[in-house]
């Protein structure tokens, strides 16, 4: 599996977890890596860390609640590197809380950020894929958008939305040799997930056929298969990496 020389990527949520994961992978099979999130002394380092490895990447400013932060670094990234052809919609955050007590600005501040954003930022960028008749699109979704999960009723409908526009997307686009996928990861060792309480982690691990929480790289190779030469004749699908935790 490799990644054709002179490809660029773009990776949204760059900075730390499975976006910095992501960007390491594309970078180590080959593709300039374009690092966008908010953190850019972040970003910095890990375009430092790519470099150390024999690498290329850039780090650009994006906030991907902002439709003017979104359409400056798409310009930004084309006008630096020429072209972006794997874009990786990565970024995300959660406001877990039970419907009941959910604010009207938790949800807006979820679906905003997690499915608007990369709708966003697809639409920002599909056309020039469409020009050179080229591109892979991909989207990190998540298991709790296949099956639901209590207290988040809101990064559910933004995952589950995320699989919607996948499929919708690899329709339009498949005539430009442009594949959109998704990639779910189940319950997965990262910051965001840092946060769960020990029995939280507990009662979700009993769930997992394999018996473990899956890890970054684990994701990141997931994607860098779907942006590879090899996934060709993929489009349109969700890649579960979760363990067994949903077979859907």
């Amino acid at each position: 599996m490799s990644i054709s020389a002179g490809r660029i990527a773009l990776v949204t949520g760059a900075s730390q977890g499975i976006g910095r994961a992501c960007a390491l992978e594309l970078a180590r099979q080959g593709a300039t890596v374009a690092l966008a999130a908010r953190n850019v002394e972040k970003l910095a380092d890990v375009a430092s860390e790519i470099a150390a490895a024999g690498g290329s990447a850039h780090p650009f400013l994006l906030d991907v609640a902002s439709e003017d932060s979104i359409k400056e670094c798409a310009k930004a990234v084309v006008t630096a590197l020429g072209k972006v052809d794997i874009l990786v919609n990565n970024a995300g955050i959660t406001r877990d809380i039970l419907t009941l007590r959910m604010k009207r600005k938790d949800w807006d501040d979820v679906l905003s950020t997690n499915l608007t954003g990369a709708f966003l930022l697809t639409q920002a960028l599909m056309s020039q894929m469409v020009k050179n008749r080229w591109g892979r699109i991909i989207n990190i979704t998540s298991v709790v958008g296949e099956m639901g999960q209590a207290g988040q009723a809101n990064y559910a409908a933004s995952k589950a939305g995320l699989i919607g526009v996948t499929k919708s997307l690899a329709r339009e686009l498949a005539s430009r040799s442009i594949t959109v996928n998704a990639v779910a990861p189940g319950y997965i060792e990262t910051a965001m997930t840092a946060v769960l309480t020990d029995e939280q982690k507990a009662a979700m691990t009993q769930h997992i056929p394999l018996g473990r929480v899956g890890t970054d790289a684990e994701i990141a190779h997931a994607v860098a298969f779907l942006a590879s030469e090899e996934s060709a004749y993929i489009t349109g699908h969700t890649l579960d990496v979760n363990g067994g935790m949903y077979m859907g």
